[in-house]
């Protein structure tokens, strides 16, 4: 997981329309980047039905919500229609943010040991430094969570 303090690692991915996506474009703007394993599983859903949710609130604070996974463009489309999700999913397939970010672990599940995302977030200030780093986290409270950290700072 990358500290507070440090420069968050800009990247170039597609979005779920094709569109190439720089965290740089955002300069600015407070970012919440949030990491997931894979579209449509079920704590995934879940996380990303909690973010959809609590839009209008990140919205009204001027924060921009960024989900990446690994999976692909047209995976991404079809799962931000199929749940309505009005925020940027990023695609991932290289690993390029998802390594930056030190999100690619191992993981182990059922005594097997496998490579994967760990799902975590970032809070990115409108320098573009990290400003907070959660691993970890849980679906269904992530996006609540960041809400109150906000909260909390004000």
């Amino acid at each position: 997981m990358l500290q507070a303090g440090v420069k968050a690692p800009d990247f170039v991915l597609q979005d779920k329309d094709g569109n190439a996506v720089r965290l740089s474009d955002f300069v600015g703007k407070k970012v919440v980047l949030y990491f997931y394993p894979k579209d449509n599983t079920p704590g995934c859903i879940r996380q990303a039905c909690a973010f959809a949710q609590s839009y209008d609130a990140f919205r009204s604070r001027d924060i921009v919500v960024i989900g990446i996974s690994k999976d692909s463009v047209a995976s991404h489309l079809k799962f931000a229609q199929k749940y309505d999700l009005p925020f940027i999913l990023l695609a991932d397939p290289e690993l390029q943010a998802i390594k930056a970010y030190d999100v690619w672990q191992e993981k182990k599940l059922y005594g097997k040991v496998s490579m994967g995302v760990v799902r975590s977030t970032y809070i990115i200030d409108e320098q573009g430094m990290i400003e907070k780093g959660m691993p970890k986290v849980k679906p269904d409270t992530n996006a609540q969570e960041i809400l109150e950290y906000l909260d909390r700072k004000e």
